[in-house]
């Protein structure tokens, strides 16, 4: 049976990747409803290539243009726009919309019985206990895109949960994997930009070079799996070919190896539990090492930020999260250093009070505020 893929954030990294699956499996997959920001030129040749039925688009102005040249589709704009397609009759749901705007929609998802693919970290950093409470509540298959999560998912199927010892989350070490902390003073934002094994968007790219992507991964981590965060490991893996493992209590370490390549694990979220077939295998016999390296938590700091957040628990992952989105901002925009991201973040959640049990409504409050210039 075919299914029908809706996407938040398509002409995003994961977004256009998400597309390249559904347009090389023809029978297997059909594009619903999609939303865009501002990249109209993108989303015009999306428009040209897949003519989906429903478009939500940030800003209301675009409409009335898009509607004049693209007809047959229905188009619709804004917060309201980005629920149409999120609760819009498709199969799946992939949130890959970047940032904390997709939280909303992804719970409306969830409540029209939507099974979501999750490749939107914020969802779970900062309300991870909300989503997953709802997922259970609405029988709702939460399917991990992130390809450490994916490895994990993977690597999980059909084992006793009370078996599991640790799961162990690679990370490649990101743009500045061997500078020391001195060095990170005068790296540039080109430098920033450069990383070493994937082509993804600007704002994870410069959360790889800070580590701040992988202390998402443990929270997020925490939320899919369920387990203690006692049991949630990071290990250094520069070749970015074991994309995480999972250790069992008889000592046993299952893991997940493939290229660095973002459509696999997209494809494998499209077709849990079942699999369809993929070109671009991992050559085995090129393979001369595998590296690996504790993780240094003085080294790499937002890390550390992150375990921290996921022990206090409440509000303070959502804190770190909003914290951490504007400082990326201000170093994409120039106006900050590189090693200030991490201050600015610390600050932030040390002034913070946190909150425990919050609800919907506070969570967003707070997330609006720390994600400001605060001034």
């Amino acid at each position: 049976m075919t299914k029908t893929i809706s996407i938040l954030g398509v002409t995003g990294s994961i977004g256009t990747q998400a597309l390249d699956v559904i347009k090389h499996n023809p029978e297997h997959f059909k594009l619903g409803a999609i939303s865009a920001g501002r990249n109209m030129a993108k989303l015009e040749e999306i428009l040209s290539d897949f003519n989906p039925p429903l478009v939500s688009v940030q800003d209301e102005s675009a409409v009335k243009e898009l509607k004049s040249k693209y007809p047959e589709i229905e188009f619709t704009a804004g917060d309201a726009g980005l629920i149409e397609v999120a609760t819009y009759d498709s199969s799946l749901l992939l949130t890959a919309i970047l940032g904390s705007v997709g939280l909303r929609p992804t719970l409306a998802a969830i409540d029209a019985g939507i099974d979501i693919a999750l490749a939107n970290k914020e969802t779970l950093v900062a309300a991870g206990d909300i989503v997953m409470n709802r997922a259970r509540e609405k029988n709702v298959q939460i399917i991990p895109v992130d390809s450490e999560h994916s490895a994990l998912y993977q690597c999980l199927k059909g084992e006793d949960e009370k078996e599991i010892s640790s799961l162990i989350i690679t990370a490649s070490g990101g743009s500045f994997r061997e500078l020391t902390r001195e060095a990170l003073g005068s790296v540039t934002l080109k430098d920033a930009l450069n990383h070493p094994n994937w082509s993804m968007g600007q704002k994870i790219t410069i959360d790889s070079a800070t580590m701040m992507n992988k202390g998402f991964e443990v929270i997020e981590a925490k939320h899919l799996f369920d387990v203690e965060i006692s049991q949630i490991k990071t290990v250094l893996h520069k070749e970015s070919i074991i994309h995480s493992m999972v250790e069992f209590i008889d000592n046993s370490i299952m893991a997940q190896l493939g290229n660095s390549d973002m459509r696999t694990a997209i494809q494998y979220a499209f077709t849990h539990p079942k699999r369809i077939h993929k070109n671009n295998p991992l050559s085995l016999d090129e393979l001369s090492q595998l590296n690996f390296k504790p993780m240094d938590f003085d080294r790499f700091k937002m890390l550390k930020f992150a375990y921290d957040a996921l022990e206090a628990g409440g509000t303070l992952p959502t804190v770190m999260n909003a914290a951490n989105e504007y400082a990326v901002g201000e170093f994409l925009a120039g106006r900050i250093k590189f090693l200030e991201i991490e201050e600015i973040v610390e600050s932030r959640m040390t002034q913070h009070d946190n909150i425990q049990n919050p609800d919907l409504e506070t969570i967003l409050s707070l997330d609006a505020r720390y994600k400001s210039n605060m001034r």
